[in-house]
């Protein structure tokens, strides 16, 4: 029952039925000539020869020369299995190269072509997928901003180093972000190495953050949407809906320097209509007092 077990296993790593049997005989671990093994595996005489031929040449078992006849005796399984498992990842490695080849071409010829399409072909683009996909998208916008980028954004899930690096450089090299933030506390921080409830302390400290690096921060109590708009010509809109499922959900571009004006004044009604830092930390004490 053990042995039909273990050619069941090594059928799955591609041995053949006899070839199995044969490794399986073999494992008894001492020198067998050709015809014990015929035997033990209950395989015919000469596809057993053909078999402990071809393990010989794979490195699966020695053959033992005397002077009466020919012996085979497996190696350490420990020994194969390591084989087993450098050739697979070297085939692996290989074909990982020929995909990365091939979408290599595709990718550029991908390039080619979309630079040909026009503005107006391609003013609306929805990203669907779990969020990582939709964050790099984001990112890829943001590092391609020149001049400005204005956000309103709910906190939770804004947090980036990789964003706040790149928004750091474009204000060095004389652009512009400005970030209306919601006041809320739907987000989880790490102190003291546990991840616990937000508080306003939290809020301000991390917008206080943003404005380091010459982020233009304020806050709003309004309920905003959560929309970026990048050199006054792409808007990049979150769509968050909780119930509709993570991979479910989805984000709009929408490249119009026409309809980014439209969004530019909405921007700009929730940005009068918002706080500073030092105005929330005022009505917090007023609040305490």
């Amino acid at each position: 029952m053990q042995d039909k077990n273990i050619i069941e296993k090594l059928k799955t790593l591609g041995f053949r039925e006899y070839d199995a049997k044969v490794f399986t005989a073999l494992l008894n671990g001492i020198p067998m000539t050709v015809s014990e093994i015929a035997k033990d595996a209950k395989v015919i005489r000469n596809s057993v020869y053909e078999i402990v031929k071809s393990f010989v040449e794979k490195g699966y078992c020695n053959e033992i020369e005397t002077n009466r006849f020919l012996s085979y005796q497996i190696i350490n399984p420990q020994i194969i299995l390591d084989k087993i498992i450098r050739e697979h990842n070297a085939k692996h490695f290989e074909a990982t190269a020929i995909i990365q080849d091939a979408f290599g071409d595709v990718l550029q010829l991908y390039k080619e072509r979309s630079s040909n399409i026009s503005k107006s072909e391609n003013e609306i683009e929805l990203i669907r997928g779990f969020n990582k996909h939709r964050i790099a998208k984001y990112l890829d916008l943001f590092k391609n901003a020149k001049k400005e980028v204005l956000g309103m954004f709910r906190l939770k899930g804004v947090v980036s180093d990789e964003l706040d690096k790149h928004a750091e450089k474009l204000i060095k090299q004389g652009g512009v972000i400005k970030s209306i933030y919601q006041i809320s506390l739907n987000f989880r921080i790490i102190r003291n190495g546990k991840s616990g409830n937000a508080e306003p302390e939290d809020l301000i400290r991390i917008c206080e953050s943003f404005e380091n690096y010459g982020e233009q921060v304020r806050l709003s109590y309004n309920e905003i949407p959560n929309i970026s708009i990048f050199d006054q010509e792409k808007i990049f809109i979150n769509i968050s809906e909780k119930t509709v499922p993570r991979d479910k959900q989805a984000d709009i571009i929408i490249s119009n320097p026409n309809f980014s004006k439209h969004i530019i004044d909405l921007f700009s009604f929730y940005w009068e209509k918002a706080i500073t830092i030092e105005e929330y930390k005022t009505s917090l004490y007023k609040n305490i007092s």
